[in-house]
């Protein structure tokens, strides 16, 4: 049903939180496989993908480049795109579920709700700028049924921020926005 795709670069440490997270996807047969698009990491990012079962694919350049060929490579319908350090709030796989069942009728993405944590400045900011409509943040994860995303042309390799512009072509209209949280390396 997904292929989860995380764009890594020396990232072994943020690795391992994000793909504990998504064991119980796994075992609910969400999760088909898991395909790390690295920069050419010289930690043990490998080596956690490796033990992990990950897809480890190596591909220079931008990030756009990455996410596109990993999104290539991918054999399931939906794609589920990660930061390395994000973690999913256990009850996920649930939502995730019913969205891909049910929720995915009427729109072709969706994003986890951002994990608030004690309010600091950044963190107010983020608050106002999500009550007042701002777009999805990388953070939050993307949902994206891949016939969709090849439509839309994938991740563009001409944009400063890949993540922030095929949110934009996608349109806040076909976003639905899981109540599940995801908890990032941003918060």
């Amino acid at each position: 049903m997904l292929s989860v795709i995380i764009p890594t670069r020396n990232s072994e440490h943020a690795l391992v939180p994000t793909l504990a997270a998504l064991v119980a996807g796994a075992t609910a047969g969400l999760i088909s496989e898991v395909l790390i698009a690295d920069a050419g990491s010289r930690d043990g990012t490998a080596a956690v993908a490796d033990v992990a079962g990950c897809n480890f694919l190596v591909v220079e350049g931008l990030l756009a480049r990455r996410l596109k060929a990993a999104a290539t490579a991918a054999r399931a319908p939906w794609l589920l795109f990660l930061l390395p350090g994000t973690v999913l709030d256990a009850p996920w796989t649930n939502e995730m579920g019913r969205f891909l069942q049910h929720g995915a009728r009427h729109a072709p993405a969706a994003v986890f709700r951002h994990a608030r944590q004690q309010p600091g400045v950044r963190e107010v900011v983020r608050w106002l700028a999500a009550g007042l409509g701002a777009p999805p943040r990388p953070e939050q994860g993307l949902v994206i049924a891949r016939d969709f995303y090849a439509a839309l042309g994938g991740h563009s390799e001409h944009s400063g921020d890949p993540e922030r512009d095929l949110v934009r072509r996608i349109g806040r209209r076909r976003i639905v926005k899981l109540a599940t949280q995801a908890f990032g390396p941003y918060n």
